[in-house]
């Protein structure tokens, strides 16, 4: 049995609205194929907001579902896209994995059970000071309830 789960993504430290050729950075959530909720780059902080399908299998791993919702049965996600103008031409160049099997399950089970929401907090600027293209778990995020 699955229930409806808000999580709220906040993003802080963004990268800047340049990355090598690529101009006009921003990053948004995937949400099938179309990218929604586009912050620049240079903002001083990001948030989006989705609800979506969790539970638990028979084995007690987790499940989720929603057009949000990427990846195999086994190893489900959140797609942060990067998009900029790169040689003229709009489009995706990089993604964040936002991983769901690093939410604690009790935190899982606290959302489901309170109605409360999943709160994902992360950088979104790596190490060399780009776009964060990664399979995130913790600790480059934290998940919490809101």
């Amino acid at each position: 049995m699955t229930r409806p789960v808000a999580i709220r993504i906040v993003g802080t430290a963004l990268p800047g609205r340049s990355c090598g050729p690529t101009t006009d950075v921003a990053v948004g959530l995937q949400v099938g194929s179309a990218h929604v909720g586009l912050v620049p780059g240079d903002a001083p902080g990001a948030g989006w907001q989705v609800v979506i399908d969790v539970g638990r299998d028979d084995d007690g791993a987790l499940v989720a579902r929603g057009p949000a919702v990427h990846g195999p049965k086994d190893e489900r996600f959140l797609y942060l896209a990067w998009v900029g103008r790169t040689d003229g031409v709009v489009g995706l160049f990089r993604r964040t994995k936002l991983q769901l099997d690093g939410i604690p399950a009790g935190l899982v089970d606290e959302a489901g059970a309170t109605g409360r929401p999943l709160v994902a907090s992360l950088a979104l600027r790596d190490a060399r000071g780009g776009p964060l293209c990664a399979s995130v778990r913790p600790p480059l995020v934290a998940w919490s309830l809101g």
